[in-house]
C-alpha cells in the first residue's frame, strides 16, 4: 500500500486531504491522491469506512476508501507537505507507522473490527 510521510507530522500516514468548497468527496479523493502522490484515480474506489475525528477536529469525519484500480506515471519529488513517499505490504510496515494507519491496516487486511473513531 502507499504511504505517505508528512513534513508537519510524525510517521508513515495515508495519502488524505479535505473536501475543498464545490468539491464532492469522489472528487475531493481524486484530486488529493494526484496532488500528494501523483496517483490517477482510475475506475471507482471504494467506501471502506466512515470515522469519526472528534478526538482531534470536533465534528469532523474522515472517509476513508480503498483505491483498486489507479496508475502512477510519475513519483512527485518531495514538497513542503510530502517529505516521502513509499509503497509497503501490509505486513512489513515502517516501524514509526502512524497508529491510525496500523489500525485501518488491521481492519481492511486482517478482518478486525472497524473503529468507529479515526
Amino acid at each position: 500500500m502507499l504511504l505517505v510521510r508528512h513534513t508537519y507530522r510524525p510517521g508513515w500516514q495515508f495519502p488524505g486531504g479535505g473536501v475543498e468548497k464545490g468539491e464532492d468527496v469522489m472528487m475531493a479523493l481524486r484530486r488529493e491522491l494526484h496532488e500528494e502522490v501523483g496517483v490517477i484515480v482510475e475506475g471507482e474506489p471504494e467506501l471502506f469506512a466512515l470515522y469519526a475525528n472528534s478526538r482531534h477536529f470536533p465534528n469532523d469525519h474522515i472517509a476513508f476508501f480503498i483505491v483498486r484500480s489507479w496508475r502512477l506515471p510519475v513519483i512527485p519529488e518531495p514538497n513542503r507537505e510530502i517529505a516521502e513517499q513509499a509503497f509497503f505490504p501490509a505486513d512489513q510496515l515502517p516501524q514509526d507507522a502512524h497508529p491510525t494507519t496500523v489500525a485501518r491496516i488491521g481492519e481492511v487486511f486482517r478482518g478486525r473490527p472497524r473503529d468507529p473513531i479515526w
